[in-house]
């Protein structure tokens, strides 16, 4: 396949992920970084404070300050690939609506994976919040308040905060009267999938089923997402593999990850019952210690970067997790691991925590 062909079908499998994302480039997450993502290492600009500004002096002019900005080295620790055959076709001859339809199905593939890992990286390094049970009375007030920890933050009140909100509580947000609806802010957020605002907050309505979380708030400016094609998407001829004949497959490759740079700018937002967690150095080198608060105190147990987060009432079997011991529990771990223990009730799970591990809370 000429490299042509390649890169018109990447280029429409992302067009089909971006329409695809709940958590879109440029509304939850920014692009800024230096470097190829394919090389497995890219450097994010992070900058905690603003440059100084001082009166000025016309006769001796003003001391000049140096910039906080870093550049943070990131290693790429994603990598995900289609490979789905195609069965009585050799490459040359896949009919075009054939082709169409795997192109179509491998972006919403990406695109809900993409999803998932961006969630779950957005809980583990956010600033958790717990607020009362929500109900239409008391939804606008919450959203007030998670507003008004934001600015005391010094979060950028620019019009592009956002919310990511269940559908239960979207509910609730729905029978407001402060909510304005995207039908009267323009197409352009509608297409971006706004529904609408609300104390400032650009909505997304967000299926998800985390035990106990209500929302996510926060600023794109706060979270990165890094993304490249590995090898890009074409077809393959499987004619001489030895086990397939006239057949081809649907292959690409794809790396990408995803980072909070502030965690003020991030919050998580749990009704009661929520978990509370810290992370310690243990006392085996290369392992680190969990210290777990709130839930029920039943049971508890762990996964370390998982592929799925777990949801309210899965089942400990189902969760098949590693069982956990607040204070106690040595968990082998390596910096940026993202760390989820959740709450067993009668062998369910009742609530979930998230938290990054940083060098610090590994012992060396």
């Amino acid at each position: 396949m000429g490299h042509e062909l390649q890169e018109r079908y990447s280029k429409m499998v992302l067009a089909k992920v971006r329409k695809e994302l709940k958590l879109k480039d440029g509304v939850v997450f920014n692009n800024d970084y230096e470097g190829d993502p394919a090389a497995g290492v890219v450097k994010i600009p992070v900058r905690d404070e603003e440059v100084v500004v001082s009166d000025y002096d016309r006769l001796n002019g003003i001391n000049i300050t140096s910039g906080s900005t870093t550049y943070d080295p990131f290693p790429i620790k994603k990598d995900v690939a289609v490979n789905e055959i195609i069965d009585d076709y050799e490459a040359t001859a896949v009919p075009d609506n054939i082709v169409a339809d795997r192109l179509d199905s491998a972006g919403y593939a990406l695109a809900a994976k993409l999803d998932n890992d961006a969630a779950t990286v957005l809980l583990a390094g956010s600033t958790p919040m717990n607020v009362g049970a929500l109900a239409v009375d008391t939804v606008y007030s919450t959203i007030v308040d998670i507003r008004t920890a934001m600015s005391k933050a010094n979060i950028p009140d620019d019009g592009r905060r956002y919310l990511l909100i269940t559908p239960e509580v979207y509910a609730y947000v729905l029978k407001c009267p402060e909510f304005v609806k995207a039908s009267s802010l323009g197409a352009d957020v509608i297409q971006n999938g706004i529904v609408g605002r609300i104390a400032g907050f650009n909505v997304i309505e967000w299926n998800d089923s985390t035990a106990n979380l209500a929302m996510i708030a926060g600023h794109p400016r706060f979270a990165t997402r890094i993304n490249a094609w590995k090898k890009a998407i074409h077809i393959q001829d499987l004619n001489g593999d030895g086990k397939h004949i006239g057949a081809c497959a649907v292959q690409g490759r794809q790396v990408y990850d995803h980072k909070v740079l502030r965690s003020v700018a991030i919050r998580a937002v749990y009704t009661p019952g929520s978990l509370g967690i810290t992370a310690s150095q243990a006392g085996t080198s290369g392992n680190t210690v969990l210290n777990v608060t709130g839930g029920t105190g039943s049971a508890l147990a762990y996964k370390v970067n998982p592929a799925e987060r777990a949801v309210f009432n899965m089942t400990s079997s189902a969760y098949a997790g590693t069982s956990l011991t607040s204070g106690s529990t040595e968990i082998p771990v390596s910096v940026g691991d993202i760390i989820e223990v959740v709450d067993l009730a009668s062998s369910k799970v009742k609530s979930v925590g998230y938290i990054t591990i940083t060098a610090a809370n590994i012992k060396p």
